[in-house]
């Protein structure tokens, strides 16, 4: 694959917790010499300002999603109002590993409500579950509204995106929602791999190493 097809998928990620203002600057002027898609940062990082044709990311309920869902929504909102043009949000995995589809549902739908037409992606945390919880919650994330599942925060100790998962979570919901990748993607062999499972959208923060093992 060619780099500036790559960069087009590409969530350039800062979410380090001690990161700066100067850091984010950094990470927008890189993401416009790179032509990634988008940043993505916190949410005490907005609004921030960024060259036309760059998309604003954030998350919500990050990185545990053990959050209640009228604090989600209430952050989503605020996100919105401060120009976000995409949200990611944490599943909360305490109804996952209780089967509890039902409240899994009601939570994504919460924040997609505050969300309105604003994209939002689910991340499930694809490593600390089964193949079944995957797929639930990718079907939770559908039947609420979301746009778009995603594999990982990239901060869970069960660890990040697997080619497994992106494929299995690309067979659940065909081509009706993108799929995002994310969570130890460092290199251009693993985006493809991601790629080739099924991933329409990476996150990454190692974007320009990864774009550097790519054809020009």
């Amino acid at each position: 694959m060619r780099a500036s097809d790559v960069a087009v998928m590409i969530d350039h990620t800062l979410l380090k917790p001690e990161a700066t203002e100067d850091d984010v600057k950094a990470l927008i002027d890189e993401a416009a010499r790179l032509g990634t898609f988008s940043v993505c940062v916190s949410p005490n990082q907005l609004p921030v300002n960024v060259p036309a044709g760059l998309k604003v990311a954030t998350v919500c309920g990050f990185p545990s999603g053990a959050h209640a869902s009228t604090v989600k929504a209430a952050e989503a909102a605020d996100s919105v109002s401060k120009g976000a043009d995409e949200v990611d949000m944490v599943v909360n995995l305490k109804l996952v590993k209780e089967g509890n589809w039902h409240a899994v549902h009601g939570d994504i739908k919460a924040v997609k409500d505050a969300c309105g037409d604003v994209l939002l992606k689910v991340i499930i945390e694809s490593a600390a579950l089964t193949d079944e919880e995957i797929v639930k919650c990718c079907e939770c994330a559908e039947a609420a509204g979301a746009e778009y599942v995603k594999t990982s925060t990239g901060f869970h100790p069960a660890g990040g995106a697997s080619a497994h998962a992106v494929k299995l979570m690309r067979e659940t919901v065909g081509d009706r929602l993108g799929v995002k990748a994310s969570g130890g993607i460092r290199d251009a062999a693993a985006a493809q791999e991601m790629i080739a499972a099924g991933a329409s959208r990476l996150g990454l923060s190692s974007s320009a190493k990864v774009l550097e093992g790519l054809e020009k």
